[in-house]
């Protein structure tokens, strides 16, 4: 009797616990995989810069080209229609779709740009600081007006 009752409380335990998960095939799942993505590698970038990590050039480079592909990828996971999912994106990357996508396009020529300063070798912090910093503020600043935390 007892095992009984321990299965079915397992069950319906395992059973709650899943609810309270993201598709990861949804749109809001896939984006946020793919934001997860660019803050690892961006989190990388700027921990060789200050130090955290020991800098390595190639491997620099190869996570700028990373995010920089990783920057066109989440915008076409927003669906046209706010989900009804518990997301971060405030209702304004609906309404304000203009200024949501001008966002993006800054995010994307910003990560760009660390592509090209990523190759000029020497490796400088002098060059590769600035923009690092850039694709931050670019983050920050859409997160500031579009996100809801």
């Amino acid at each position: 009797m007892t095992l009984k009752r321990l299965s079915v409380v397992l069950l319906a335990c395992l059973t709650l616990s899943a609810c309270g998960g993201v598709d990861p095939n949804s749109p809001l799942g896939q984006r946020k995989a793919i934001f997860k993505q660019m803050l690892k590698t961006g989190e990388d970038l700027g921990g060789m810069l200050r130090g955290r990590i020991p800098f390595d050039g190639p491997k620099f480079t190869e996570g700028a080209v990373k995010l920089d592909a990783l920057s066109h990828e989440p915008w076409k996971h927003f669906p046209s229609v706010r989900e009804e999912d518990h997301t971060s994106a405030k209702d304004d990357v609906w309404q304000r779709q203009a200024r949501f996508q001008e966002m993006a396009r800054t995010l994307e020529a910003a990560t760009g740009e660390l592509v090209i300063a990523s190759k000029v070798q020497p490796y400088k912090a002098s060059n590769l600081g600035p923009a690092v910093q850039k694709v931050e503020d670019a983050c920050s600043a859409c997160h500031k007006e579009f996100r809801d935390h």
